[in-house]
């Protein structure tokens, strides 16, 4: 299955989880996992959320995000992942003065 990012909806999205400033979210979801091709804008953020019955693997294409998992920072660069487990917790911020692109799939998982 092709999916063409550039033909689904884009939705600008203000304060994301409880986060700060802008998310510009394409997605495709068909009920069982979500694949997203986002853009958060330079200094925006993601607020902090628990992952119940899914878990998040989240790509860097294009610039950096520092993310915050069960309580540990970490900066995630263009060419590698974050993940996050189910049943954990995680925020994400944009710290630059740059738009930073990421891949997210938010699959269903079983405890």
């Amino acid at each position: 299955m092709i999916i063409d990012f550039e033909k689904t909806e884009e939705k600008v999205v203000e304060n994301f989880k409880g986060g700060n400033g802008t998310l510009i979210m394409r997605a495709a979801d068909d009920g069982k996992v979500k694949i997203m091709r986002n853009t958060l804008t330079a200094g925006s953020s993601i607020g902090m959320h628990t992952h119940e019955g899914n878990c998040e693997v989240m790509y860097i294409i294009k610039g950096e995000i520092t993310f915050v998992c069960d309580g540990t920072e970490e900066t995630v660069h263009a060419g590698e992942a974050h993940y996050c487990p189910c049943g954990h917790t995680h925020s994400a911020e944009n710290r630059t003065a740059e738009d930073a692109e990421f891949f997210a799939i938010v699959p269903e998982t079983k405890l």
